[in-house]
């Protein structure tokens, strides 16, 4: 829906260690929206942040809640510590919501049916919070835009169409108009309503617009989006059509276009592709861009910049996609509707520079572009946003932007939805992390599993099961900001990408190859086995547990794999069916006698979900594990790294009684986690020591499925 975007060059952005400091934007903090809510009142409701606005100093957010049919406000005064400010019933589905003065005026759809359609405009004292005035606007309203000078407000009336009717397609009546409204000492003249018709003007569909986004320039005018109609409409305050034409179409090329079930293929093209823009924002009086998300037929992954006679000036292509996938957030499971899906935008001038934010709803991710020359955008930087940014606002006179994320994972007992705030300042990014951006290819990347460090100077990484269809081993230079992926090795099993495998641990076989270690899953035919490849990732020996450990195998189990004095160790993630309370196995592998043996570790309890192993590795005088809980957000509690002298890791016997190792906690993770501004993400699964003791630690995105698809790679030196 809006969002702001900011560009910078993809180059610079990326490399945040350049000699002379820049502009950039950081994120500073996070707001659940949860914690808007009443004492006593129901927290495991679904929640949304929508729409987002601030008031005239900047000091206070306002935000729609489209489930619990509310709105929310936080006050930034100090924007590192957003505090709420409490939700106010709007009698209905709020869908936008705009500032002016001390008002917000907020589109609320009161619809009994998608063919008998109501809404309402409501009028809230930012102050205050109390409801001050209302108008009816004939019809369900989506976009709200107010005028620069205040004076009047325009809402996209849809009358969104049934997608389970008509197969879901346009004509369905009544039609969608633009509703005006003049607006006088903070509140809407419900009198001067004005229902601009703009039907009759699309190629398609034309007698029922779909009316999406509206926004207004400094001289009054109005754009508008038919997203459905892939059109585009320029109105004056009187609802008077000045100009209108097509969104147009985009050819797209080197586009993953299949959703084969894991695995990121960028060779594929989708020609003539509608645009179906969502958002829109005025560049300035006479330019404007549209975030080309798609809905019926189109989506071209793309923004597009238009003069208002309707030539265009510029066409992003597969550029912001290629963005979004090499920062590790593309969203696979997408790859055969519309990709990365740029829906929303803010647009804003920081420090003399004019910006637009381009927010990728399905990536969770936002592109920030400079719009200095509208018709040669360049891209500045990529920011985390959250999962599914649906809204943004700048506050420029405050060096701040902010993002709403509309997504709530409460019921699958994920994170919750969050609003972001970012700071302009000077400084290197400080994400991403971890990119592909460089590389002699476009290698597509996700949940980031086990790791070591090579004796190049490189860390090795594998992926794990959400790509089973494309196992891979990635090689990161780690000394440039942000690390760099720069070449992806096929696993592969007679020269084929090799199936049936959760790789969960790496490292070195001290001869130029690899062993890997994978989780076995019987409910999906995948094997409990360490594997032995060559440099080249061609699998050359398979090793299955023995009977031993597979009667007690349970679906959780290696989480790592390490070398120490040419035994492999493997770390099991949870209890197996003989294992006390609390405890897990490291398991022993000698790849020359082939014996197996087993210690025990003593793991944190859980007082919600569980806690586990995900990583071990050995270095020096101790091997190193990674201990963390399943949790998120607030919940988080343990994500530490804990070292167990080697002098104890000598295996016993399996069968028998195991000896339980000692452990020392060498570092909490999760203030390192808070300080990329965001909420702490659960799952901490590479670890990987150089010879000089520098500690690289990395962070598994799912893939990018109910996850902000961020990727947390770090290091810290060992005492």
């Amino acid at each position: 829906m809006t969002i702001r975007t900011l560009c910078l060059t993809s180059a610079l952005a990326l490399s945040a260690g350049a000699a002379q400091a820049e502009m950039t934007f950081n994120r500073i903090a996070s707001f659940a929206t949860p914690d808007n809510m009443a004492e006593g009142e129901d927290r495991a409701r679904v929640t949304s942040a929508e729409i987002i606005y601030a008031s005239e100093d900047g000091n206070t957010l306002v935000y729609t809640d489209s489930p619990l049919g509310v709105i929310g406000r936080i006050d930034i005064t100090d924007p590192r510590a957003p505090k709420p400010l409490g939700n106010i019933e709007m009698g209905g589905e709020p869908t936008s919501v705009a500032v002016s003065g001390g008002t917000a005026f907020v589109g609320v759809n009161t619809s009994e049916s998608y063919t008998h359609p109501s809404g309402k405009l409501e009028m809230v004292n930012m102050a205050s919070g109390e409801i001050t005035g209302e108008c009816d606007l004939g019809g369900q309203p989506d976009s709200v835009a107010l005028s620069k000078d205040g004076r009047f407000v325009a809402v996209a009336i849809e009358n969104e169409r049934d997608e389970d009717a008509g197969d879901g397609r346009v004509p369905q009546m009544p039609a969608g108009y633009v509703a005006i409204l003049d607006v006088m000492d903070g509140a809407a003249e419900c009198g001067s309503l004005v229902k601009a018709d703009v039907t009759g003007l699309a190629e398609i569909a034309p007698e029922d617009p779909e009316p999406e986004f509206v926004d207004v320039n400094g001289l009054g005018e109005i754009v508008l989006t038919l997203q459905e109609n892939n059109h585009i409409v320029v109105l004056n305050r009187a609802g008077e059509v000045l100009s209108h034409f097509s969104a147009g179409i985009t050819d797209l090329t080197e586009i993953d276009a299949t959703d084969e079930r894991g695995a990121l293929v960028f060779t594929e093209s989708q020609e003539g592709r509608l645009r179906e823009p969502d958002s829109v924002q005025w560049l300035d009086d006479e330019t404007f861009a549209i975030a080309n998300e798609g809905d019926m037929d189109g989506g071209s992954r793309s923004f597009t910049v238009f003069r208002k006679d309707g030539t265009e000036l510029y066409d992003s292509g597969n550029s912001f996609e290629h963005a979004v996938v090499q920062v590790g957030h593309y969203p696979d499971k997408r790859s055969d509707a519309k990709g990365a899906e740029p829906e929303g935008m803010e647009v804003a001038t920081f420090d003399g520079t004019p910006y637009m934010i381009l927010l990728s709803e399905r990536g969770s991710v936002a592109g920030v572009y400079d719009m200095t020359d509208p018709a040669a955008p360049v891209l500045k930087q990529m920011l985390p946003t959250g999962i599914a940014p649906e809204g943004a606002v700048a506050i420029p006179q405050r060096n701040l932007l902010v993002t709403a994320n509309e997504e709530d994972l409460v019921e699958d007992g994920g994170v919750r939805a969050h609003v972001m705030i970012y700071e302009y300042a000077e400084g290197p990014a400080m994400y991403p992390t971890l990119t592909s951006e460089g590389a002699d290819e476009l290698i597509g990347w996700g949940a980031i599993s086990g790791m070591v460090a090579g004796e190049d100077g490189m860390v090795y990484a594998v992926n794990d099961s959400f790509y089973g269809f494309q196992p891979r081993i990635f090689v990161i230079d780690p000394s440039s900001k942000p690390a760099r992926i720069t070449r992806a090795i096929e696993i592969t099993r007679a020269g084929m990408p090799a199936q049936k495998l959760d790789i969960e641990g790496i490292t070195l076989d001290g001869e130029g190859g690899f062993w890997l270690a994978s989780e076995g899953n019987a409910a999906k035919l995948i094997p409990h086995a360490l594997y032995h490849v060559s440099a080249e990732g061609e699998i050359e020996e398979e090793v299955g547990l023995p009977a031993e450990l597979l009667a007690q195998e349970t679906r959780f189990g290696f989480e790592g794999v390490t070398m120490l004095g040419g035994t492999l160790w493997m770390a099991v993630q949870r209890e197996w069916g003989d294992d006390p309370k609390d405890h897990v196995k490291l398991v022993s592998y000698n790849p020359e006698t082939e014996e197996w043996g087993a210690l025990r570790y003593a793991k944190a309890a859980a007082e919600t979900g569980w806690t586990g192993l995900s990583e071990i590795t050995a270095h020096g005088d101790y091997v190193y594990v990674v201990e963390r809980d399943n949790q998120i957000g607030a919940a988080a509690m343990t994500k530490k790294v804990y070292r167990i002298p080697a002098a104890e890791m000598v295996a016993a016997p399996l069968g028998g009684d195991l000896p339980v190792v000692s452990k020392e906690e060498v570092r909490d993770l999760i203030p390192d986690l808070k300080s990329w501004g965001g909420y702490v993400v659960d799952k901490v699964e590479g670890l990987a020591i150089a010879a000089d003791g520098t500690v690289y630690v990395s962070t598994d995105n799912d893939g990018v499925d109910d996850s902000s698809g961020e990727t947390f790679f770090w290091s810290f030196k060992l005492d």
